[in-house]
């Protein structure tokens, strides 16, 4: 699974994994941050919430179209420090009144414009990686294996805010409002650890980067490979198509940073006893990791040691979770609403492995299928887990609030239907996010290459806007929220399959 893939990629990944930490942490924290600083109500928070994603994921076609011209790794570059400034805006307690809203909006551009710079022209570093012909066939893997190294930051990114929160206020006597900003701060942090491993990895790439005169000069490989116009426009039209699909997965997907976390604080229990409470303990979440890539090296060992290794893997961890267990608690752990956003990352990272491995054995019996048609499969399974979420939620009540304004707790349903759903929906980001952006790496014309990865991000920009959607159901009865999500899902679905043969003549 590691074997055979380029040096590069792990200094990438790496980069990537310090910039997606501080996203996510800031990320698992935003919208309780809008209402306790600002008091904001959930539609206008939703609506903010959305914006912002929207445009951190719109403004990478502008940063690709740029790239083409200029080179990616100076952009990269730039991103990152635009994207410190804006956390470090965050950052500052400038308290709740209107100069503290304006350094939250021009916070807000700033990692907007910087993550337009960043993102996209960083993955299309990682695509070039693979143009080299003894690498070629290990695209897919290749982007599945980064996907899960940058969501290791993801991961610990709801741990840290939640920690680092409670340690301002038992420790500094801050107020809840105010621990807030000390989450963002571990986001500037770890942009310095990001911009780092860029630096000092540069060897590793050496061979993707690109500059303006090379650019102009035609010596990257990228401006010596053409295409006729008829298939640079069929190529198009086709990743036009996918990018429609993507729009609705990302639109059900980012609810775990808006209704799901409404769900979480007004209908989940507040407090975890027994082996579910150990599932909100990130250190056994990575005991778990360890558990799973040992049985790998145990199983797929061709030699004793490799076994044993993958034996030892297995045990230690084993031995942790049974010593942690014996530790909890007798009341039970508490149970916060951001804590929740850690999941999809620990399955991300959990699950690339199986996700390799599965597609691996059906690619040696010629049976894998084409990333057009896992595309279609993710949405089926995003689908699957809206409808557990419905089935849920029957017999809750519609959400209320208190005459203050304030969010009343409704009931105590078990973490676990969260918990669940974040599984499913982490299957269906498998098969759809890491496999779309290599499709697009893949297919898209090579002087258009920026441009295309950027519309992969606007595609994602645009389901990101729509998040809002559900946002504003809310309030309305349960199944109508997740119904919606549901049968969005189910329509995309449809569609993708109803154009697959067009899709897979180009993949």
């Amino acid at each position: 699974m590691f074997e055979g893939q380029p040096k590069g990629l792990w200094t990438l990944a790496l980069a990537n994994t310090g910039e997606r930490f501080g996203y996510y942490t800031m990320l698992a924290v935003f919208t309780l941050f809008l209402q306790a600083n600002f008091g904001f109500d959930e539609k206008l928070t939703s609506t903010i919430f959305s914006s912002f994603l929207m445009f951190v994921y719109f403004l990478p076609l502008f940063g690709g179209a740029l790239a083409d011209k200029v080179g990616y790794s100076k952009l990269v570059t730039i991103g990152i420090f635009i994207m410190f400034a804006g956390y470090v805006l965050l950052a500052l307690p400038l308290g709740s009144n209107s100069i503290a809203m304006i350094a939250m909006a021009g916070a807000l551009v700033l990692v907007s414009i910087g993550t337009g710079l960043f993102k996209g022209n960083l993955q299309v570093m990682v695509g070039d990686l693979y143009n080299e012909a003894a690498y070629s066939a290990k695209r897919d893997a290749g982007f599945s294996l980064f996907y899960m190294a940058i969501n290791i930051g993801a991961m610990f990114a709801p741990t840290a805010a939640i920690k680092v929160m409670e340690w301002a206020q038992n420790s500094l006597g801050v107020s809840v409002s105010e621990s807030y900003h000390y989450a963002f701060g571990v986001a500037c942090a770890s942009l310095i650890v990001s911009i780092l491993i860029f630096y000092i990895g540069r060897p590793t790439y050496r061979q993707v980067i690109t500059t303006k005169s090379k650019v102009d000069s035609g010596e990257s490989k990228e401006a010596v490979e053409e295409l006729s116009p008829a298939e640079t426009k069929e190529r198009i039209i086709c990743l036009c198509l996918v990018f429609a699909v993507v729009i609705f997965f990302w639109m059900a997907f980012h609810q775990n940073g808006l209704t799901l976390t409404f769900f979480a604080r007004d209908y989940t229990a507040t407090k975890s006893t027994g082996i579910e409470a150990m599932q909100f303990d990130v250190t056994n979440l990575v005991a778990a990791i360890f558990i799973v890539f040992g049985l790998f090296s145990l199983f797929q060992g061709k030699t004793g040691k490799e076994k044993g290794i993958g034996a030892t893997i297995v045990l230690l961890p084993l031995a942790y979770l049974f010593w942690n267990y014996t530790q909890l608690p007798a009341e039970g752990v508490k149970v916060d609403a951001p804590i929740f956003q850690q999941f999809n990352a620990c399955f991300v990272v959990m699950l690339t492995p199986v996700s390799i491995a599965i597609f691996s054995w059906l690619g040696k019996k010629g049976l894998e299928p084409k990333a057009p048609v896992k595309i279609g499969l993710g949405m089926l399974v995003a689908a699957i887990a809206y409808l557990l979420m419905t089935v849920g939620s029957i017999g809750l009540p519609v959400p209320e609030y208190a005459a203050d304004g304030s969010n009343l707790h409704m009931a105590d349903v078990s973490p676990n239907l969260l918990i669940e759903t974040y599984l499913i929906l982490t299957f269906a980001e498998l098969l759809l996010s890491p496999i779309g952006i290599s499709f697009v790496t893949k297919v898209a014309p090579p002087k258009y290459k920026g441009m295309m990865m950027g519309g992969w991000f606007v595609s994602t920009a645009i389901g990101n806007f729509l998040v809002q959607i559900p946002g504003y159901l809310w309030g309305k009865d349960l199944y109508i929220v997740w119904g919606a999500l549901m049968v969005i899902c189910l329509v995309a679905a449809v569609f993708i399959f109803s154009i697959i043969k067009k899709l897979n003549k180009v993949s």
